[in-house]
């Protein structure tokens, strides 16, 4: 029987498409018959606020996609339950990341589980916003309702969870490796693609940039004297989804613009090896998180990385081994930047990366899937 993974998917692109792809990519490589349903119409453009949601890669070998979700349309909604439920699968899997897109996905799974008797596993992501929404916990609780187990991919999302249900059929997984980004790449390599030079340690900011993210704590850390006159750039690779001049006015103000270098692009899955291949440590100085597919990229390419301790970032970047763990705060950013590049910690923490890395796992993942519906 098939397995229908619900969620974005290619011809869309972002975090939550590549992880859709990835664990639909694991069931191939079990040899299980797995579909994806992914959406025509993601986003109306008002939400929107990058250049474009679609990919400009190809679309991903071996895996079935069909493109018929449009998350504004109610009348799509229960078309797409029923299509569902007609094929009727073993099991549905929902991507679930916004109250946003609670109403649509919520009545899918109403649908399926009227028209079969396919149980409904949905992957929380986040449960609450990491920016206000209208409505949410309303909006999220329609969603939840609807499920029959979930899947949290940080333990502080698997708490929130308790806000919305009393189901207990829930578990904590920590996100999966990403694998699909290429292999490692020579330091010397990777600084060539992106015509940077050797001569200079590089701290990598991967992502979309949102105000949550504190990219502004790490250009304050970069700018204190225990970073300034270190030989040292940052690298701050994504597209803004908000005005940029705040950025680079703490970068005026500082003066550290011969010190960062903006890639202000959606960074394609193809480059994603270069910029990971350049760094010698990823930075992640967020306000709020709840786990982050960045730092699984980062375990790929064997990275350290230093992590606020906000949401389930520190759960799984094991402090003074694997990178640091700090406060929301650009002074203890600071001060672990310097002890990693004063005490040449790279090569022992990039060892322990290697080594920690092999817990992460998407057998693991489809393990905990086949494990609820059993429950």
């Amino acid at each position: 029987m098939t397995k229908i993974l619900i969620g974005p998917a290619y011809p869309l692109r972002g975090g939550i498409a590549d992880f859709n792809e990835a664990l639909a990519n694991a069931y191939f490589v079990q040899k299980s018959k797995t579909k994806i349903i992914t959406f025509s119409m993601q986003y109306p453009g008002f939400l929107f606020p990058g250049k474009t949601q679609f990919s400009d890669g190809s679309k991903p070998e071996n895996i079935d996609i069909d493109v018929c979700i449009n998350s504004i349309n109610p009348f799509n909604w229960i078309k797409v339950g029923n299509k569902i439920a007609r094929q009727n699968p073993e099991y549905v899997v929902i991507q679930y990341w916004m109250p946003f897109m609670a109403p649509c996905l919520g009545t899918i799974a109403r649908r399926v589980k009227k028209k079969s008797n396919a149980k409904i596993i949905a992957i929380t992501h986040n449960i609450i916003p990491h920016e206000k929404f209208p409505f949410s916990k309303i909006l999220t609780k329609y969603f939840v309702s609807k499920c029959d187990g979930f899947i949290s991919l940080s333990k502080s999302v698997l708490s929130e969870l308790e806000q919305f249900t009393s189901n207990q059929n829930k578990i904590f997984i920590p996100h999966p490796i990403y694998n699909t980004f290429g292999e490692k790449i020579s330091r010397i390599d990777a600084l060539a693609h992106l015509k940077l030079s050797p001569e200079f340690n590089y701290i990598l900011f991967f992502g979309i940039i949102r105000k949550y993210k504190g990219l502004d704590i790490l250009l304050k850390a970069l700018a204190s004297g225990k970073l300034k006159n270190k030989n040292i750039k940052l690298i701050v690779a994504g597209e803004f989804y908000e005005d940029q001049s705040f950025y680079n006015q703490i970068i005026d103000e500082n003066n550290i613009g011969d010190k960062v270098i903006f890639s202000n692009v959606f960074i394609a899955n193809s480059e994603i090896k270069y910029y990971f291949g350049a760094c010698n440590i990823v930075a992640q100085t967020y306000r709020s998180a709840t786990q982050s597919g960045v730092t699984q990229i980062a375990y790929h390419f064997e990275k350290p990385m230093l992590v606020t301790d906000v949401g389930g970032l520190a759960e799984i970047v094991p402090h003074q081994k694997v990178g640091y763990i700090t406060q929301i705060d650009s002074d203890d950013v600071a001060n672990c930047l310097a002890d990693f590049f004063e005490n040449n910690r790279e090569e022992e923490f990039s060892k322990n990366v290697a080594i920690e890395k092999e817990k992460f796992g998407w057998d693991k993942m489809i393990d905990a899937i086949e494990e609820l519906i059993k429950s």
